[in-house]
């Protein structure tokens, strides 16, 4: 598959992001971290290593500015994106899906509904673990009939119990 939602190469992102400005090492982690909806906040021990290798390679150049080290795109980086565009930009998009992704919001729900699960799972008793079963049906059942396009308004009766 692609790069992970949410998370991806920090070269890539500071490729990308230098290719529209020039930013020290601190920016490029606020850049990435806002773009990426504050799913990816990359480390200053990813970011700074990540920086040196493009520095290594000639693709970006860092020039003291201020007291901090800015980074901008050289020539050779400048010719590198454009190389690999499709390919940088498909990854960076990864990235940044997830700042506008309107499935994420039911991925942070799914996240919530399995840290209830696991309480319930351990501190419940056989009673609420089978309460906790029939709702879990009751929902997986639900789901499909939405994609069905069956009813989305309204609870099936055998999920009904209070």
């Amino acid at each position: 598959g692609g790069p992970r939602a949410g998370r991806g190469d920090v070269r890539v992102a500071a490729l990308m992001l230098l290719a529209e400005q020039p930013l020290h090492g601190y920016e490029l982690i606020q850049q990435i971290t806002a773009r990426s909806g504050g799913n990816w906040r990359p480390s200053p021990g990813s970011v700074y290593p990540a920086l040196q290798l493009l520095e290594d390679q000639g693709l970006i150049v860092g020039e003291h500015t201020e007291g901090k080290r800015v980074y901008q795109l050289t020539e050779a980086g400048k010719a590198h994106i454009e190389q690999r565009r499709e390919e940088l930009t498909q990854a960076w998009a990864g990235v940044t899906a997830g700042s506008d992704d309107p499935a994420r919001e039911l991925r942070d729900l799914f996240e919530q509904l399995g840290g209830a699960l696991r309480q319930v799972v351990h501190a419940g008793t056989e009673t609420q673990i089978a309460a906790a079963r029939e709702v879990l049906t009751g929902a997986r059942r639900q789901l499909y009939r939405i994609l069905a396009d069956d009813a989305v308004s309204g609870t099936p009766s055998d999920t009904d119990k209070s």
